[in-house]
């Protein structure tokens, strides 16, 4: 009995599916474009995001630059928000904050396109185009509402994207040193310090920096040793006079006085 129960209310609940996917289909092919909004937005609000947009695709430009228009993009971007296609709604969010600037969401859909971006940042290892993409836009954002509320919230995630690229641009020159190929890394090194001046890479920096300069000298060519071997002692000087308690000095030390003896013995 009580098999035959739950089977009779499985099936109810097909068909009841099955009339309600039909009745969704014929809305969508009427011409009544009031019901589609209707129904569109009762989809919305019962929090069935996918089938909210199949309305809402169509009917965006029909009521493009109307108080109807505003809402479809904000809840589009919504919708894709909560089915965390961050990229699409990150587009939709833009898209509002550009089209009604003084619509009731513009603020915080100009808020909410960074955020996206920056939930789409990658990890390290892959490329940082997102992560680009949200700094400037939250910048973005810090400019045009610096009494907001999300001011604080803004700069915190930049914070967090910029540390970020700060550790991919460490593992650049560390691969470049680990390659051997010393100009790239002393480059990437140098641009990392510019970049961050208070990294705190900066004493592993320094250090490769050293030892980087002095293999570099000791493989070039006779008309630039002398300059790589006093860049090298330059970058020992500059770790030593940052870091004088550091664990590298003792190693480096060596190099800098072999660079020294190179250069007297010129």
């Amino acid at each position: 009995m009580f098999r035959k129960t739950v089977f009779l209310i499985l099936v109810a609940g097909i068909v009841i599916l099955g009339s309600s996917c039909n009745n969704y289909s014929k809305i969508i092919k009427s011409g009544n474009n009031e019901l589609k909004y209707e129904t569109g937005v009762d989809l919305y609000e019962k929090g069935e995001f996918n089938k909210a947009l199949q309305f809402f695709d169509i009917l965006r430009a029909v009521h493009r630059g109307t108080e109807k228009g505003e809402k479809l993009t904000y809840y589009s971007a919504n919708c894709y928000f909560q089915m965390k296609d961050y990229q699409i709604a990150s587009y939709y969010y833009k898209q509002y904050a550009q089209s009604y600037p003084r619509g009731e969401h513009a603020q915080e859909s100009a808020f909410l396109s960074a955020y996206c971006n920056y939930l789409e940042s990658p990890r390290i290892s892959l490329d940082q185009t997102n992560t680009y993409i949200a700094l400037r836009e939250l910048q973005t954002y810090i400019d045009m509402y610096p009494t907001s509320t999300r001011v604080d919230e803004a700069h915190r995630l930049m914070d967090d994207l910029r540390g970020k690229l700060e550790v991919k641009a460490y593992n650049v020159g560390v691969l470049y040193f680990r390659m051997g190929d010393f100009q790239a890394a002393i480059t990437s090194f140098e641009n990392l310090l510019d970049e961050y001046p208070d990294t705190d890479f900066k004493e592993s920096v320094l250090y490769s920096i050293t030892k980087a300069y002095f293999t570099y000298a000791e493989k070039s060519i006779y008309s630039k040793k002398d300059e790589r071997y006093e860049k090298t002692i330059e970058s020992y000087n500059n770790l030593l006079f940052m870091f004088p308690e550091s664990e590298y000095l003792e190693e480096v030390e060596s190099i800098q006085e072999e660079a020294h003896n190179n250069l007297k013995n010129k």
